[in-house]
């Protein structure tokens, strides 16, 4: 079995920043890609970030330029630093992880709790 536990959502102001952060436990062998997925209300499940073990890190255009995904391999924990938010960045932040060439949660399985990020004035 596979753990990931999100945190560090919030209530924020327009124009605030968020760190958010995931830990992977448990069965996480051949550990490769990390990510971060978002859902608001009425919307479907979205990729936000994708950081691969190496190389260039992938993001949503809606969030390029403001979102910075970051991992720490020691502590098997991805992080997502998000700047200059937006009243549509309001949604469940959700993170996922890729074991070999399999993503851990998958589209049509509930993806638990997440983390509310909620943005307004």
């Amino acid at each position: 079995q596979v753990q990931l536990m999100e945190s560090g959502g919030g209530l924020v102001q327009p124009g605030g920043s968020l760190r958010l952060s995931c830990v992977a436990s448990g069965s996480i062998f051949s550990l490769n890609a990390m990510g971060w997925y978002r859902q608001a209300p009425g919307k479907q499940r979205e990729m936000v970030a994708i950081i691969p073990n190496s190389g260039t890190p992938n993001y949503a255009d809606s969030v390029k330029g403001r979102f910075t995904i970051s991992r720490d391999n020691a502590k098997n924990t991805v992080y997502l630093q998000m700047d200059s938010l937006k009243s549509e960045d309001t949604a469940v932040y959700y993170c996922n992880v890729l074991l070999g060439n399999r993503w851990y949660r998958r589209s049509g399985d509930t993806w638990g709790q997440g983390t509310q990020v909620t943005v307004s004035s």
